[in-house]
């Protein structure tokens, strides 16, 4: 699948802002933070539990994560959940998963229909 020269060559202030989310993804915990919530949204403490930190430090990642709008949230009394941007911030991590899988020995495990 290629992507048409008009896609392929975006102004600068759009490059910037690829920039910005490539490095709110270069870190694991973020990482770990985004696939989390591929299922739907979740609280800072469900967060927490699914990455083994501390709710302070993956709050203070999911406030980044919010700047660079990679999360939107919900406030249901004095809980907040979080829930990815949109679609496309799920394709992004599909396909830099599915890129690591290709840089290993042997078929990809997305090729052989097991979980990524």
């Amino acid at each position: 699948m290629r992507a048409d020269k008009q896609t392929l060559d975006p102004p600068d202030e759009d490059v910037d802002v690829v920039v910005e989310v490539f490095r709110m993804l270069a870190d694991p915990t973020r990482v770990r933070l985004l696939l989390a919530l591929a299922d739907g949204e979740l609280s800072v403490n469900e967060l927490a539990d699914d990455v083994g930190k501390p709710a302070p430090a993956v709050s203070q990642h999911l406030a980044k994560l919010r700047l660079a709008r990679l999360v939107q949230t919900r406030r249901e009394g004095v809980k907040i959940f979080y829930r990815l941007e949109n679609q496309h911030v799920m394709q992004l991590l599909t396909d830099a998963v599915h890129h690591a899988d290709h840089l290993g020995p042997g078929v990809p495990r997305h090729h052989r229909g097991e979980s990524s």
